[in-house]
């Protein structure tokens, strides 16, 4: 009698649900009435769409796209149960990425949420965000960078020294490379190591559940991603521990939030708590990886596509060398005038858009391009169709440099976001990417072994393929 009144109980419960979610989603459409689009099934929405393209070879964009041709620049949709207005072109990035008069605010996924931390960066609003980044905006300022470079340099050389005569999975190798800078400059983990490897395995496991949907059920990504951090977080605590007892020191991003910034107990409420040092050490981690890994994967791609752009690449880099004494190696003088080679990054970050949408929740009312956005609207800004806009970067699809020979108008490019919640590594993405370009090609010529454009369904664009190459010496 007792579980037949709870199954009862159960079924009503999930009646009661269903017709609230039914009647939000009646309310909502009807508040979205004067915006162009399809909200798809009650409840699911356009979700099997948006997942489906997402796998794509074009990814999401070929969701959005489709739909902009046939509504325009602004349009809705219902999906993975958020009612979600789309939008592009400058006005629409100019006010989600200022935020201007707070009428934005970040809006991370349910995974993302949980995955970072309550105290990341990337959850913060107001003061305490501005504060936060200015904490973390120190150890990745270029003069704390000018400590890392020879590290940088020596692991660049290091790493290229093994790619001639075998078969490369370039997006594998960079991602190996890129870890190691940066889980050096925030712990200093050493390259190698069982520690090392401990760390790289929990923080993929990591990576991987940042986009997943948000069920704790063992056998999950998310599940993994989860019980992956703890792991992480208890080898932070026990890092976080020696250094507190003086019984380990070390010249990198933790001690310094340690030595400055760190709170103990009874200590004033503006320092770090332990926790906001363990999310924030991880957000590090994953902005400082996943985006730095795709760009320079896309870029060695697009210059072997471009043996124009690749030979006017060179011709700077053995520039730069043939000014240096026999048997010297590149300096940090040397690595900060390379004016082509930044441009060459920026039509990298253009071309291939690696972080195509920013996800933002309206915070008030207000207007744009005509249309009345409501308060608690979550608000997708396409950052594809802003790099490829033929008005303001003609023939998108060719790849050239040269459109950054000038000064583009603001909001027209994105590629390390914009406002005040640009990227604060923008600064080390640039140096790493560099310093392994100036290596790779001053010593070396590769080719591509399968011609193949996908991109993996992943919230940051990669390769597929993992852009497979051999390679030799000059």
């Amino acid at each position: 009698m007792e579980v037949t009144s709870f199954l009862q109980m159960g079924v009503l419960f999930l009646l009661i649900l269903s017709v609230l979610l039914l009647l939000k989603s009646w309310i909502t459409s009807r508040a979205m009435g004067n915006i162009p689009g399809n909200m798809g099934w009650p409840i699911i929405g356009e979700s099997f769409s948006f997942v489906s393209e997402f796998s794509s070879p074009s990814g999401v964009y070929s969701f959005i796209s489709r739909r902009q041709q046939r509504y325009g620049k602004v349009f809705k949709s219902s999906i993975l149960g958020r009612f979600t207005i789309f939008m592009t072109g400058r006005d629409a990035s100019k006010i989600l990425l200022t935020g201007k008069d707070g009428v934005v605010t970040l809006n991370l996924s349910a995974a993302g949420q949980q995955v970072l931390g309550s105290t990341s960066l990337l959850q913060t609003v107001g003061e305490p965000h501005k504060r936060l980044r200015r904490l973390i905006a120190e150890p990745l300022s270029i003069d704390a960078l000018k400590n890392y470079f020879p590290f940088m340099n020596t692991l660049a050389v290091e790493t290229l020294g093994q790619w001639p005569e075998r078969r490369i999975n370039v997006l594998e190798e960079v991602s190996t490379f890129t870890f190691k800078v940066i889980s050096c400059m925030i712990m200093s983990l050493e390259p190698a190591g069982e520690e090392q490897e401990k760390f790289r395995s929990n923080f993929k496991l990591i990576s991987s559940s940042f986009s997943s949907l948000p069920f704790k059920i063992p056998g999950t990504a998310f599940y993994s991603g989860m019980k992956a951090r703890d792991r992480m977080y208890s080898m932070l605590d026990s890092i976080i521990s020696r250094r507190r007892k003086g019984s380990e020191f070390q010249l990198d991003f933790l001690q310094s939030l340690l030595n400055k910034h760190s709170k103990k107990a009874g200590e004033d409420e503006e320092k770090l708590t332990d926790e906001q040092l363990k999310d924030n050490i991880l957000t590090l981690l994953i902005a400082g990886h996943d985006t730095t890994t795709a760009a320079l994967t896309w870029l060695i791609k697009f210059l072997e596509e471009n043996p124009t752009v690749l030979e006017r690449l060179r011709e700077e880099h053995q520039g730069i060398q043939d000014t240096r004494k026999s048997g010297s190696t590149l300096t940090w003088s040397e690595v900060n005038n390379m004016p082509y080679t930044n441009k060459v990054i920026s039509e990298t970050l253009r071309k291939a858009t690696i972080l195509p949408w920013s996800s933002r929740k309206a915070a008030e009312d207000f207007i744009i391009d005509g249309f009345q956005i409501r308060k608690g609207w979550s608000i997708i800004l396409d950052v594809v169709s802003i790099h490829h806009d033929p008005n303001i970067f003609p023939d998108p699809e060719k790849f050239d440099p040269s459109r950054f020979d000038a000064p583009l108008k603001p909001f027209s490019f994105l590629g390390f976001g914009g406002g005040p919640r640009m990227c604060p590594g923008i600064n080390l993405a640039k140096l790493e990417i560099s310093i392994f370009v100036h290596h790779l090609v001053c010593k070396y010529k590769w080719r591509s072994l399968e011609k193949d454009d996908a991109v993996q369904p992943t919230l940051v664009r990669m390769p597929k393929n993992k852009y497979p190459i051999t390679v030799e010496q000059l």
